[in-house]
C-alpha cells in the first residue's frame, strides 16, 4: 500500500484532501497522507481508509468523488467534482 511505502501507518494515519489556491483554474486540489487530525477536520472511511478534510476544503469537496485510474493517460487519482464550473486540462484545478 502506498501510506506503508511512504513511512505511515494505515491502521493510525490518514490521507488528507484539500483545496486550496491555485492552479489555472484558480483553486487545486491537495492530497497528501497525514498523522495529525486537527479538530476542525471531517473524518470519512471508506474501504477501511481513513480520510481527512479540513472544515474549508469540505465546502468546496461535497459531493466529489474521488477515484483512481489506471488509463491511457497515465495512472493516478482522478477528482470528479460537481461543484466545479470550469477544471483545467490536467483535471488538478478547478473554480466554482
Amino acid at each position: 500500500m502506498l501510506m506503508t511505502d511512504e513511512g505511515y501507518n494505515a491502521i493510525t494515519d490518514f490521507v488528507r484532501v484539500g483545496v486550496k489556491s491555485g492552479g489555472c483554474s484558480g483553486l487545486s486540489y491537495e492530497l497528501k497522507f497525514d498523522k495529525s487530525q486537527q479538530e476542525t477536520d471531517r473524518l470519512f472511511t471508506d474501504n477501511d481508509v481513513k480520510i481527512v478534510v479540513d472544515k474549508k476544503s469540505v465546502l468546496y469537496l461535497a459531493g466529489t468523488i474521488l477515484e483512481y485510474s489506471g488509463g491511457l493517460n497515465g495512472k493516478g487519482f482522478v477528482f470528479n467534482n460537481p461543484n466545479a464550473q470550469r477544471t483545467c486540462g490536467c483535471g488538478e484545478s478547478f473554480s466554482l
